[in-house]
């Protein structure tokens, strides 16, 4: 019952976050997850179905601010490169990765706080697949894909609608993808299923409460907001990691 009930309040806290800043359902629910399920996989597999029902919510939603040719590219390299990451994952477990994650999010977010406004990316093929296979990578490997294509789209849409919508639609398709190549890999079991209906439940009520932030962000701060929270993601993945590696020491 206790596991049950912090799966339900880790969905709200992780779906109001993803429907706040367009992502880090993964980076917030992931700090906690792997404690519940039976394997690392499985968590991951969990997190990734929670998280593709809350893009599906926002999708439909924002629907109409979807541009796909500005799409294709960077979701079809983060499907190629998370495929071969998450059959990595099977043979992997690296905790040095996750800390030299950690630390290159909280430069980035420092970065882009201080130059956001004399950045603009361009949406030129070579950007897309850079930020698609770190995308894919980070996806397959650890669950949490959001931070490089958060920064590319947030850097190349016109405004917060047109992102939330790329982004959610972005991470949609690709956990879509990423489910069925967990499953191919044994990490879709009955526990994953059964905690998913536990956790629906907390999307839905993190959706609602996301929403009505989100409305009423202005939008000249809403990208200092998404800065910020990658460079809070990179601190908790750093900090898990190193506690991690000490606790594999003792």
């Amino acid at each position: 019952m206790a596991i049950t009930l912090a799966i339900f309040l880790l969905c709200i806290g992780a779906s109001f976050v993803q429907r706040t800043t367009g992502f880090g359902f993964g980076i917030f629910i992931m700090t906690m997850l792997p404690f519940f399920l039976p394997s690392y996989g499985e968590a991951t597999t969990l997190s990734g179905l929670l998280a593709m029902t809350t893009s599906a919510a926002i999708v439909w939603r924002l629907r109409r601010y979807i541009v796909w040719i500005r799409l294709w590219r960077i979701l079809l390299t983060f499907i190629i490169v998370s495929a071969f990451a998450i059959v990595a994952l099977t043979r992997i477990h690296d905790h040095d990765l996750h800390i030299i994650l950690g630390g290159t999010l909280v430069l980035i977010s420092l970065y882009f706080c201080l130059f956001s406004y004399r950045i603009k990316l361009p949406t030129r093929p070579s950007v897309q697949v850079g930020a698609g296979v770190l995308s894919g990578l980070m996806g397959g490997l650890f669950g949490m894909q959001g931070p490089p294509a958060v920064l590319y789209f947030i850097a190349s849409e016109p405004d917060k609608k047109h992102y939330m919508a790329m982004a959610q639609t972005y991470f949609l398709v690709g956990n879509l993808m990423m489910t069925f190549v967990r499953a191919l890999n044994g990490f879709l079991t009955t526990a994953v299923m059964t905690d998913y209906l536990y956790g629906v439940g907390g999307v839905v009520i993190g959706i609602w409460l996301g929403a009505y932030v989100f409305n009423r962000i202005p939008t000249r701060f809403f990208r200092y907001i998404v800065y910020v929270y990658i460079g809070i993601s990179g601190l908790i993945i750093l900090v898990t990691a190193i506690s991690s590696s000490f606790h594999s020491m003792a």
